[in-house]
């Protein structure tokens, strides 16, 4: 059998762009809406007595009333934009929305506005579309300038001519891109407001003419690809001056299941790609010479286009070109032929590795992990029927289990012991991982019965490191992934762990030794493991220290991923079903195996760093013997040589295994226009994907520096920005002291301090080091969408939302969310209720002065006393106002909302703001905007960048 390093064929078609070595190595290769109003009802009603604090129709907005109902504070932004000044100052365009005629389109007549927002990407219908009005990807033309274009492509399309060329039409004037919009960001001007973050990222306006086809999904949607800058810099010595990064947030995959996939597949396996690059061909490929041949999009090279490009052989006809996936969508998979490996596709395999000590199974995980277990077996992929499962468990002592075929003559799983920590030996090999499909009853006996032979344990100890040798070596010559649960410190063994935390260090420079790898093993073992294409994910459930930091390396380098439950315990039903939520749909969701992912770039251009959780192979190749759906991934570009194009392109390839068994690629194509103006730059600069890049940066500080070192580097490069906005675009004066900055990146100071204030890099002495490692972990691997969640959560304000929140929305059928509030105290009525959502955790926060209707209505009880304060659940009521608060709850805590997978389900807790004291202190942590534990308040942040900018 071949070697899981090499499952690709060293004589076909490079695996991502580079050719395989005898040792397995790859060589590299060259080259928001406005709030809504409403909810008066309800207000009236809950309010009661309580408008005596001040609060009128509008409470929790945070602001004073004006005339004509206008809030200063917290101003809403204008419909489609980021908020523009709409008093005292001209009234500026809709950011997106330019209102002066021929933006983005020279021919374009005055009073038309085209539109340049992403649209929605979607499967292909029946084969490809044909255009509609004003495309928005591509520039946005008009229907003027499409009148005569149009004519032309519907010609090509019916095979009459070659496909439009890449090019400026002759003659035309430069295209426009953005234009820069400042704002004062300061209190005093167009503060921050939390709809900022809903905004679309800064519009991609490429020329006209740029694809082959006149598709509307042939530029990569954000949701999978987003870029820090959408106009880009020409040359190096721009970006250095511009003093912003350029780099890419990959998520390849946006769902947890293929079932809700949107992605086109190509079973065709005819796959046309550079010879001197690799490139896949793409929307942004040009065909010459009567389209027998194809120009590379990245190096220019001509190519010829395969004979069967053309040719369906399943109905062995001709088939249109333009209606290729390839052709018209961005995102794409094809189905690899054989070439592309050298031995069968990996089955999926699940080692389940259980600590069987006092610890694991007092505390209930043993059972509640093996009964999770046996009632997902139907939901783990298994379609090829070659899923395969292996069980061990953990004390002091290893043990394997031995499970039979349904029909053997005995039913009964075999436990067999190994005691040898040093050099443990597998006992019957052949034997120890079973095929679901033909074990399927007695996998369920199996695990019936687990519990019982540990029920009176009183080991205290795990030898879990040497259990990972030995799951290693069991499925090392297949690969697959090992799933540890685990509620005990590794004390005995390979990576023996010792409990080293110290409060005395907590909150002090010498707190990063703790967020160190204590045991060299972990590292090592992890990278080994990723060689033989094995993954580990690890779920932690210790009351006690459990070295987070040196266990979540495993994940780190093997494309798992570290998931903690602290304190966990089966006996409060919060606990099991929140851990049975998530592990369940843990098992069913579908992974890519073997995976291997590499960008490329047009000439230029190259990936300098590489920000996740894989192991880098070589300087450009990313390894994951197991890609899960619910991580993103960050990868700079560096500008080696200045661009002449207009635009460049980045091709970001997956090559995996399916769950399935089917060898796949998915590639995802982004074009970016080019800009030697600095303002362009910034008006194209996108603040969600600059905060994700420079939270991989400040982990990655704070794992090398600490604490300290992250955290001044994250003010410092906000300050930078601003300076060099103030120096460069400000004409070096900002009048009236305000503080200036593009309106596209008015959230980024916010997002700043949000970042520095997270669990992860707060300077606090009170957060154990656990937790403070898992939050690194998720500042690294969570998707944006959730990522900008963690960093600023979500304030909801429940008890005076408008009529319609709570309710499914008429036309969508989706559940209306109450607008979001900025995190601020001051948003906060002594009488109200609250939802606070990071997306790991929920808080429901009931004001000291609620009165006696709300509660009854949402709780059950009138008597706030009576009330569980903590980890609870909402009781179900048959009351209007029951419904909605948990239809509101229930939403923010699908995370499937946010476009982006997760099989995260946030715990519930009740705050009373007169009750327990350290609960009402964790959930004001999040209010960002306040001064907290020794972080500072955003008035205050903001004076020190006023500081440090104007001075």
């Amino acid at each position: 059998m071949a070697s899981p390093q090499q499952p690709y064929d060293d004589g076909g078609p490079d695996p991502e762009g580079g050719q395989i070595n005898q040792d397995g190595a790859y060589d590299q290769q060259q080259a928001a809406p406005a709030p809504a109003a409403g909810g008066k009802k309800k207000r009236d009603r809950y309010a009661g007595q309580a408008y005596e604090f001040g609060a009128g129709a509008n409470a929790g907005l945070g602001g004073q009333q004006q005339a004509g109902g206008q809030f200063q504070g917290s101003p809403a932004p204008a419909a489609g934009g980021y908020g523009f000044p709409s008093q005292q100052q001209p009234a500026q365009p809709s950011y997106g929305m330019p209102q002066q005629p021929g933006y983005g389109d020279p021919n374009a007549q005055a009073g038309q506005q085209p539109t340049y927002g992403q649209p929605q990407y979607g499967a292909p219908q029946g084969g490809y579309e044909p255009p509609q009005p004003a495309y928005s990807a591509q520039g946005a033309p008009s229907l003027i300038q499409q009148g005569v274009q149009g004519v032309t492509q519907q010609f090509q399309q019916m095979g009459v001519g070659s496909a439009p060329q890449p090019q400026q039409p002759p003659g035309q004037p430069a295209m426009r891109l953005n234009p820069l919009v400042p704002v004062d960001i300061s209190m005093q001007g167009q503060p921050f407001h939390v709809s900022d973050l809903d905004q679309a990222p800064p519009p991609i306006i490429l020329p006209p003419n740029s694809s082959v086809t006149p598709s509307p999904h042939a530029n990569c949607p954000p949701k999978y690809v987003r870029s820090t800058l959408n106009a880009m810099p020409t040359t190096a010595s721009l970006l250095k001056k511009s003093k912003l990064p350029f780099a890419l947030v990959i998520q390849p995959y946006a769902t947890l299941h293929d079932a809700e996939d949107d992605v086109p597949v190509q079973y065709d396996q005819v796959i046309a790609r550079c010879r001197r690059c690799r490139t896949y061909i793409n929307p942004f490929a040009s065909f010459l010479d009567h389209s027998h041949r194809w120009r590379c999009n990245m190096c220019n090279l001509t190519n010829d286009v395969p004979q069967s490009f053309d040719w369906d052989s399943v109905k062995q006809q001709s088939v249109d070109r333009w209606q290729r996936p390839e052709l018209n969508y961005s995102v794409s998979e094809f189905v690899a032929p054989q070439e592309y490996m050298v031995r069968a596709p990996q089955p999926l395999i699940y080692l389940f590795l259980f600590d069987v000590s006092y610890a694991g199974v007092s505390s209930g995980l043993l059972a509640t992990a093996a009964r999770c277990i046996l009632e997902s077996l139907e939901r783990i992929p298994n379609t090829d029927r070659r899923t395969r499962l292996g069980f061990m468990a953990v004390d002091s002592s290893l043990h394997y289990f031995q499970v039979p075929r349904d029909g053997s003559e005995s039913n009964e799983a075999r436990m067999l012991v190994v005691s040898d920590l040093d050099e443990p030996f597998l006992p019957t090999p052949e034997d120890l991982l079973v095929n679901l499909s033909e074990c399927r009853a007695n996998i369920e006996t199996f695990l019936e019965k687990l519990q019982g032979m540990f029920a009176n344990t009183t080991n205290p100890s795990s030898a879990m490191g040497s259990a990972l040798r030995a799951g290693h070596k069991l499925i090392s010559h297949v690969g697959g992934k090992m799933t540890v649960l685990s509620a005990s410190l590794p004390n005995i063994g390979y990576g023996q762990l010792q409990t080293r935390e110290d409060k005395k260090l907590l909150g002090t420079s010498k707190e990063s030794s703790l967020l160190q790898t204590q045991n060299a093993f972990y590292k090592s073992f992890a990278v080994e493991c990723s060689k033989t294409q094995v993954s580990i994910d690890m779920f932690l459930f210790s009351a006690q220290y459990q070295d987070v930091a040196s266990l979540s390396n495993l994940p780190r380098y093997t494309g798992g991923q570290t998931y903690i439950y602290p304190a966990w315990n089966a006996a409060r039903t919060e606990d099991a079903m929140k851990f049975a939520s998530e592990f369940s749909e843990y098992l069913s969701s579908e992974i890519g195996l073997e995976a291997v992912l590499r960008v490329r770039t047009t000439t230029g251009l190259r990936p300098s760093a590489f920000y996740g959780n894989f192991f880098n192979r070589s300087s450009d190749l990313c390894a994951f013997p197991a890609m899960p759906r619910d991580q993103a991934y960050v990868v700079e570009i560096a500008i080696d040589e200045s661009i002449t194009k207009a635009f460049v392109c980045l091709q970001v390839g997956v090559l995996h295994t399916t769950c399935n068994g089917e060898r796949r690629i998915r590639v995802l194509t982004l074009s970016i226009p080019t800009t030697q103006i600095l303002a362009e730059v910034y008006a194209s600069a996108d603040q969600l994907a600059i905060t994700a890049y420079f939270s991989h940066k400040a982990v990655e500080r704070a794992l090398s520096s600490g604490l300290d070192a992250a955290r001044d580097a994250v003010q410092a490069k906000v300050i930078e920005l601003l300076q060099t906005y103030k120096k460069e675009l400000g004409g070096g004066n900002m009048g009236g002291g305000g503080l200036q900055f593009p309106v596209n990146m008015r959230g980024l100071p916010i997002l700043f301090l949000g970042l520095m204030k997270n669990l992860g890099l707060r300077k606090s002495a009170q957060i154990p080091t656990d937790l403070r490692s898992a939050a690194l972990c998720l500042l690294s691997t969570l998707p944006l969408p959730l990522l900008m969640q963690y960093i600023y959560p979500r304030l909801y304000s429940l008890h005076d939302m408008p009529d319609d929140a709570g309710q499914p929305s008429p036309t969508t059928g989706a559940i209306t969310m109450p607008p979001a509030l900025n995190l601020s105290s001051g948003n906060l009525v002594p009488f109200g209720l609250y939802l606070l959502d990071d997306g790991q955790t929920q808080f429901l926060w009931l004001g000291r002065d609620a009165v006696p209707a709300l509660i009854a209505d949402v709780f059950g009880t009138d008597d706030k006393a009576q009330l569980k304060q903590g980890k609870t659940t909402l009781p179900v009521l048959d009351t209007d106002m029951n419904e909605r608060v948990r239809a509101v709850v229930e939403k923010s805590a699908d995370h499937r909302g946010l476009g982006a997978g997760s099989i995260i389900r946030p715990p519930m807790y009740l705050v009373r703001e007169d009750g327990e004291p350290s609960l009402r202190l964790w959930a004001q942590t999040l209010l960002v905007e306040d001064r907290a534990d020794q972080g500072v308040s955003w008035a205050q942040f903001l004076g020190t960048l006023r500081e440090k900018v104007l001075s």
